[in-house]
């Protein structure tokens, strides 16, 4: 004599198709992880069509990751390489006075930043011509996706321009310093059309002093890497710095860098080490799908990184974008 469980119903047809359609959108990759393997495959058959550039100090150290808030001070070093940034003030047209404007944080000023350095390079000038190329670079490299609005990327690149940078190199007992507004001329206070699509300016001029010291110390990044990277502050500073880096090492003479230096460098704002360690292995492993020639090994006592061919090659990649 059968018994009926109360309270169970055999799953009807609809209910095991809903099923199967969550087990196969859990087996399927993310946006990012698609980005990421698209991307991969793109760097492995082709060489890169753009080129993006950054300052060697840039890649040994970097902007804050989050917003600092208040903070009006960031510095940073690595190395032989310093960073200071100071927040700026500018003039606000509407209220008729000075107001300040806060340091620049997160990927998009890493992005802008690596665009602008790209322009002023190919053209050989600091005077750069952005009215419709910026745009078509934020749009290019996926920072309007899902209808996130450019005039984000307008504030990070008017708290950039407004931003007092000091770099400095340290060659023994010797130091070169370089203290700039790395964007001299920019109106900050964009206009929008009808539309309300933010216009650029037709040009912005980056510092001399800045751009004579990037076209002696910058180092080429791939476009793709940098785009499908771009949601990740600290993957595109572990990219770039990967990428200055590895080079320059001894074929015969692996350099060795302890989990305390990384957490230094890359990680100043986690607290516990352990939450640092699992973070940065999750995100080299991004990195590496972009970086694949990249020659390195990770354990519990840190990293070793060994001499490797750079992402893209040397200053051939001037001469190309020509």
């Amino acid at each position: 004599m059968s018994r009926k469980l109360q309270g169970f119903q055999q799953p009807t047809l609809p209910g095991l198709k809903h099923l199967e359609e969550v087990v196969q959108a859990a087996k399927r990759p993310t946006r990012i992880k698609r980005r990421l393997i698209e991307s991969s495959v793109r760097i492995a058959d082709d060489d890169p069509a753009a080129i993006l550039f950054q300052h060697t100090v840039f890649c040994q150290t970097g902007l804050p990751y989050r917003n600092p808030g208040a903070v009006r001070l960031w510095q940073r070093s690595q190395g032989a390489a310093y960073l200071e940034i100071e927040a700026g003030r500018a003039f606000h047209p509407q209220s008729r006075r000075f107001v300040d404007v806060g340091l620049p944080f997160g990927p998009k000023p890493r992005l802008i930043l690596a665009y602008l350095n790209a322009e002023a390079l190919r053209c050989g000038s600091p005077v750069i011509e952005v009215e419709d190329s910026l745009t078509a670079f934020v749009k290019r490299i996926g920072l309007c996706r899902e209808g996130r609005s450019i005039r984000v990327v307008k504030d990070q690149l008017s708290r950039l321009a407004a931003s007092e940078i000091r770099l400095a190199l340290s060659y023994g007992e010797n130091a070169r310093q370089v203290n700039a507004h790395i964007v001299g001329d920019f109106d900050l206070w964009l206009p929008k059309d009808e539309r309300q699509r933010v216009l650029w300016p037709a040009t912005v001029t980056l510092d001399p002093r800045y751009f004579e010291s990037l076209a002696r110390h910058a180092v080429p990044l791939d476009e793709r890497a940098i785009a499908s990277l771009s949601h990740s502050a600290m993957a595109l500073d572990i990219y770039a710095w990967l990428a200055q880096r590895l080079h320059r090492i001894e074929p015969r003479k692996p350099a060795f860098i302890p989990w305390t230096a990384l957490k230094s460098q890359f990680g100043w704002h986690y607290g516990r080490i352990d939450n640092f360690k699992r973070i940065f292995r999750s995100t080299l492993d991004m990195v590496l799908t972009q970086y694949r020639g990249a020659r390195l090994g990770l354990d519990d006592r840190g990293m070793t990184l060994r001499n490797s061919p750079p992402p893209v090659k040397g200053r051939v990649a001037l001469i190309r974008n020509a």
